[in-house]
C-alpha cells in the first residue's frame, strides 16, 4: 500500500465517521433537546416527544390534596348526605304519622 492509498482510505474513514457523527446528532440529540426546551418529555427507547399530563386533570383532585387526603374528603361527603338522606326521610316519616294522627282524631270525631 502506497501512502497515498492510505491516506485517501484515512481521509474516506473520518469522512464517514464525521457523517455518522452528524447524523447521530441530528437525528438522535437534537429531538431530545428540542423536545426538553418545549417542556416536554421524551422517552429514548421509541423517541417519542410526549406532552406531560398534570394529575389533577385527571384525578379532578385539587393541586397539593393527597390521594388519601382526597379519598377521606369524598367519604366525608357521602356520609355527610347519607346523614341528610336519614334527616329527610325521619322528617317525612315524622310528617306522615302526624298526619294520620290529624286524620284519625278527625274520623274519631
Amino acid at each position: 500500500m502506497t501512502f497515498r492509498r492510505l491516506s485517501i482510505i484515512f481521509a474516506g474513514l473520518f469522512a464517514l465517521g464525521l457523517i455518522g457523527v452528524f447524523v447521530l446528532q441530528r437525528f438522535w440529540v437534537d429531538p431530545e433537546i428540542a423536545c426538553s426546551k418545549k417542556g416536554h418529555w421524551y422517552d429514548m427507547e421509541t423517541r417519542i416527544c410526549a406532552q406531560p399530563i398534570y394529575i389533577p386533570d385527571i384525578t379532578g383532585r385539587p393541586e397539593g390534596v393527597t390521594r388519601a387526603e382526597a379519598s377521606a374528603q369524598m367519604n366525608k361527603d357521602l356520609v355527610d348526605k347519607e346523614a341528610q338522606l336519614a334527616a329527610y326521610n325521619r322528617a317525612r316519616r315524622d310528617a306522615t304519622e302526624a298526619e294520620r294522627a290529624r286524620v284519625e282524631a278527625l274520623t274519631k270525631n
